[in-house]
């Protein structure tokens, strides 16, 4: 006897667009290293991405690169410490969806022997500058009444500590602080704020360290996969926080660390 099976309707979750098109991004600090690399994939998933940074040459190049493949890029010269002319900037360009505020420094010194003008030089730029520059961008966006996503990049040292890191450390400490403020304040406007903290990643910028076997050796013994990162470990990432596939992420920390912070 034949049994008749009753057909079923199964409701198959949606799976979210990546996709940036018709998005405009700014990525500070975008002429090399983390922020260039944003930069190319933001591009590559479909959006408008300005590049700034203090060197014209560098974010030139880079910007050309990218419409060399047929995609949106614009280079703007500025330094984002001078907060009059950031400001000036981003208030006189139509709202930026997205926000890459990478623009950092770091000077690795004992705490003994940290300077004042260390102190200030570190704090001013990965502090100040970067809050001053979530609060430009998003004054606009309220402005204009549309979403964003800003993405501030911060480092698995804004969640541990390290020796010859003190003024680093309170640098991320603090933007870790602000990204979860900034997210409670912002969200009724459906502007989402998230930090990236990665690990050390190797770059040309990097390389010279990691040329010191030591402190190689401290490095890796801290990570767990056994390897420094690369560039493109954090891209996927920063698509992801950009896009709709994050829509309900806001005020959290996405660490990508080899499992630095795991213990």
């Amino acid at each position: 006897m034949r049994q008749h099976v009753a057909s079923m309707t199964v409701d198959l979750a949606k799976t979210p667009s990546f996709r940036l098109d018709g998005k405009r991004a700014l990525v500070t600090g975008g002429g090399r290293g983390i922020g260039l690399a944003a930069a190319s994939a933001l591009a590559d998933a479909g959006a408008h991405v300005t590049l700034a940074a203090r060197t014209q040459s560098e974010i030139t190049a880079a910007a050309e690169a990218i419409r060399a493949r047929g995609q949106q890029a614009e280079a703007l010269a500025l330094d984002v410490t001078d907060l009059p002319a950031m400001q000036a900037a981003i208030g006189a360009a139509q709202p930026f969806n997205i926000l890459i505020n990478n623009a950092g420094t770091n000077r690795p010194k004992l705490l003994t022997d940290v300077t004042i003008d260390d102190f200030d030089a570190i704090m001013g730029l990965n502090v100040r500058a970067a809050y001053f520059v979530a609060q430009a961008v998003a004054r606009r966006l309220i402005e204009a009444r549309q979403p964003g996503s800003i993405i501030n990049i911060s480092s698995q040292m804004g969640h541990v500590g390290a020796a010859r890191r003190t003024v680093y450390c309170t640098s991320k400490h603090a933007m870790e602080g602000f990204t979860k403020a900034m997210a409670i304040e912002l969200a009724p406007h459906n502007i989402r704020v998230n930090s990236l903290g990665p690990t050390f990643l190797e770059t040309p910028m990097t390389k010279p360290f990691f040329e010191n076997k030591p402190f190689r050796d401290e490095v890796l013994s801290k990570i767990k996969l056994g390897r420094l990162g690369q560039l493109d470990e954090l891209t996927g990432a920063i698509v992801f926080l950009a896009s709709d596939a994050s829509s309900l992420m806001t005020g959290s920390a996405l660490v990508i660390d080899g499992g630095w912070t795991a213990d």
